[in-house]
């Protein structure tokens, strides 16, 4: 399946690194295009048309705001699309483009095939056409098959996660820095420990509270920590952050 991009931002990058198969890329100027295909392979084209005209699969990557531009100059040429746009709906993707469509919401850990894409199925897609695309994106990570009402909300935990994760290694970085740790050593440190709480918390089935309490015996240093963070509003914090990106209209 050839893959054209339109737009050559980060998202797009992380896509086709994950991917790493030469891609047809457009963008509007920047020369972002060129370096993508430099690195990954393929052609960068001179206009979002010669792209879909030559793409199997369209992938929307632009700017959301630039969602009804796009659409009047590609449709008619696009075969099928699959858009990573944020707020953009099954439904008017269906009916700008007139054409297969299929939503998707990734995150930038794709780049590294350790992605998490929620995708919302359109009611008359192609079931063949369908699992060639989930094929496809499945090689990024883990595709998680979600109704669109609760796209905002999956997204609020998806998309943005990556920058949330990173805020908390910094957090925990700069705190091991204070008490002595070198940098790089401190960074080593935390990351290590996250991927393997993950890989922990996939085996357990994602129980948080049994996890925390292996760790933090009562009285113990663990459960010190643990209440100068709840002292500190972690859980207000999440909370007032998933509110503010869901309300953002994601």
């Amino acid at each position: 399946m050839q893959v054209g991009l339109i737009g050559a931002g980060n998202m797009a990058r992380a896509l086709a690194r994950g991917w790493r198969d030469p891609v047809l890329v457009s963008d509007g100027g920047s020369g972002r295009a060129k370096s993508l295909a430099d690195e990954i392979g393929g052609e960068a084209l001179d206009s979002n048309v010669a792209v879909a005209d030559r793409a199997d699969l369209v992938v929307l990557c632009h700017k959301p705001a630039q969602f009804k531009a796009v659409a009047v100059e590609i449709a008619g040429h696009a075969k099928a699309v699959a858009s990573v746009l944020s707020g953009v709906q099954v439904a008017e993707l269906r009916g700008a483009y007139g054409v297969p469509v299929f939503r998707f919401m990734p995150n930038t850990p794709v780049e590294v095939r350790r992605g998490v894409i929620c995708y919302s199925p359109d009611r008359d897609v192609d079931t063949g056409l369908e699992r060639r695309v989930l094929e496809l994106f499945g090689r990024l990570g883990t595709v998680v098959t979600i109704p669109e009402r609760l796209m905002p909300a999956c997204g609020a935990v998806v998309g943005v996660g990556p920058a949330y994760q990173a805020l908390l290694a910094e957090a925990q970085v700069d705190a091991a820095v204070r008490h002595g740790l070198a940098a790089g050593l401190a960074g080593r440190l935390v990351a290590e420990t996250m991927a393997g709480t993950a890989a922990l918390l996939h085996t357990r089935d994602y129980d948080t509270l049994a996890i925390r309490r292996e760790v933090a015996s009562p009285g113990g240093t663990t459960a010190r920590g643990l209440a100068a963070l709840e002292r500190g509003g972690v859980r207000p914090a999440f909370q007032d952050a998933m509110d503010a990106v869901v309300g953002s209209g994601l």
